[in-house]
């Protein structure tokens, strides 16, 4: 996975757990995708200051992942959606029966409404 895409989700799923500024600084490189330069200029730290803040919020992102696995449950849920959505689109292309069609939807829907809960 892009180191990116990562740091992004570890923050969907961790980011509450970072104090206010540990948030907001973070936030600006991932989601803003600002330079380090101009996070320093509007929280008048370091350019150091900020890279060091950022790799210590990976840390503890990344520290809180081996506990929780959380991101690694999310992503194997994903995966098996997306498993249920091929299968069933076969199975619906092959059998044209209505009833089991309407099945397979419902299927589908199920599915997703527990995707929603991660």
């Amino acid at each position: 996975m892009e180191k990116i895409v990562r740091q992004s989700l570890l923050f969907d799923f961790y980011g509450e757990l970072l104090t206010e500024h540990q948030k907001n600084v973070y936030s600006d490189v991932i989601s803003e995708d600002m330079s380090y330069s101009e996070i320093a200029e509007v929280y008048s730290i370091s350019r150091q200051g900020v890279f060091d803040m950022v790799k210590r919020c990976d840390r503890i992102l990344e520290d809180y992942e081996n506990k929780l696995h959380l991101l690694d449950k999310f992503l194997k849920v994903r995966e098996g959606m997306d498993s249920i959505r091929v299968i069933t689109e076969d199975i619906k292309s092959k059998n044209k029966d209505e009833r089991l069609g309407k099945l397979l939807d419902q299927l589908e829907d199920i599915a997703e409404g527990v995707f929603a809960e991660f």
